[in-house]
């Protein structure tokens, strides 16, 4: 039993279940004020920052490297104070984006 403990503690954050659906109510509330979420919105269709559908569709994007960059700060992103579990959630949500 121990062991099985240490290995689930070794697992990648991501091998937790992302909620795709939670990270579209998230993004909604936070995201869609700069960034176009959806095809069909909301957010602008302005090119000032990436659709969700453009950074999903970038080469070597994926639920860790999406989840990583929305927890560290970058040029002109407010800080949300966003969890480990809201970022997969929204990376989750980022990538079903790319699909259509």
């Amino acid at each position: 039993m121990p062991r099985l403990l240490a290995a689930m503690l070794l697992l990648p954050s991501v091998a937790l279940a992302q909620d795709a659906a939670d990270g579209r109510r998230l993004a909604e509330q936070w995201c869609a004020n700069c960034h176009r979420i959806a095809p069909d919105g909301p957010g602008p269709a302005g090119d000032a920052v990436p659709s969700f559908a453009a950074i999903a569709a970038r080469p070597g994007r994926n639920a860790d490297a999406i989840s990583t960059f929305i927890r560290n700060p970058h040029n002109g992103m407010p800080d949300f104070g966003i969890t480990l579990r809201q970022s997969q959630d929204l990376a989750a949500y980022i990538l079903t984006q790319g699909t259509r």
